[in-house]
């Protein structure tokens, strides 16, 4: 399990959203490059990026600052927003991007969903799923679907995909920590360990998913590293921490990959 510092972009600028709302904006940071290189400096090694115009334009608007972060730390990155096509996949893995989040044209658009997972491969993709009251959203949060989220990502391990960031929006930029027991189902129908995403405040939010920690790939922190709840230092620490914690604990079994199958 590992942490991945979250960076949102809207209009140039490090920003967090409050359940998907963009109607309710805080500014952390005008320079995302520079935050990104804080995170790197403070012990991160992954980032979380979402261009957030992009989740509405369905253009990679931000792709320049992608690329900077690239270009002046060595994080390993996972960026989204806005990816609907193979032509944008292709222009932020040749910016250096690690994988690619897909999101709504998972939904939309189920033959792009496969015909990216055919040309980049699994480890070049994630599978984004987003979701209120059990249903996955679209269109930068802004739509439900109509499609359950189980079913989304059980349709997504088919065609291949390995791995998927679940965000809870009910829970994103609130600080209520998270429903352990809604990762738990994700990761059994999807057949893989999931990103858990939404919630997080405290060490003690990540520690609570030690009797699940081997469903778990990462966990993105955001709000909580801006506002102070959690260091970047802390977060690390018990990322690395809780898988042995959980065995420690006792956890479910502990459970195993063979177990999601």
């Amino acid at each position: 399990m590992y942490l991945l510092p979250a960076i949102d972009i809207l209009g140039g600028k490090a920003v967090r959203l409050a359940k998907g709302d963009y109607a309710v904006v805080t500014e952390y940071n005008d320079n995302p490059v520079l935050q990104a290189q804080l995170f790197e400096e403070a012990g991160a090694t992954w980032l979380h990026v979402v261009d957030l115009d992009g989740a509405k334009s369905g253009n990679a608007d931000n792709i320049e600052v992608v690329r900077a972060i690239l270009a002046r730390t060595k994080l390993a990155v996972e960026v989204g927003g806005g990816v609907r096509s193979l032509e944008v996949a292709d222009r932020l893995l040749d910016a250096g991007a690690n994988r690619v989040i897909l999101g709504t044209a998972l939904v939309r658009d189920p033959d792009f969903a496969q015909a990216a997972i055919e040309k980049f491969g699994p480890e070049a993709l994630c599978a984004g799923i987003d979701a209120k009251a059990g249903e996955a959203a679209v269109d930068g949060w802004t739509e439900g679907s109509g499609v359950a989220a189980q079913e989304l990502a059980a349709k997504m391990a088919k065609l291949g995909y390995c791995h998927l960031v679940y965000t809870d929006i009910a829970r994103d930029g609130m600080q209520t920590g998270f429903d352990v027991a809604a990762y738990k189902a994700m990761a059994h129908a999807f057949g893989n360990p999931v990103i858990a995403s939404g919630g997080l405040s405290t060490v003690a939010d990540i520690q609570a998913l030690a009797p699940i920690a081997r469903l778990i790939e990462g966990v993105i922190a955001g709000r909580a590293l801006y506002e102070g709840t959690l260091s970047v230092q802390e977060g690390v620490a018990a990322c690395a921490g809780t898988l042995e914690m959980g065995s420690l604990q006792g956890e479910e079994k502990p459970l195993t990959l063979e177990d999601l199958r």
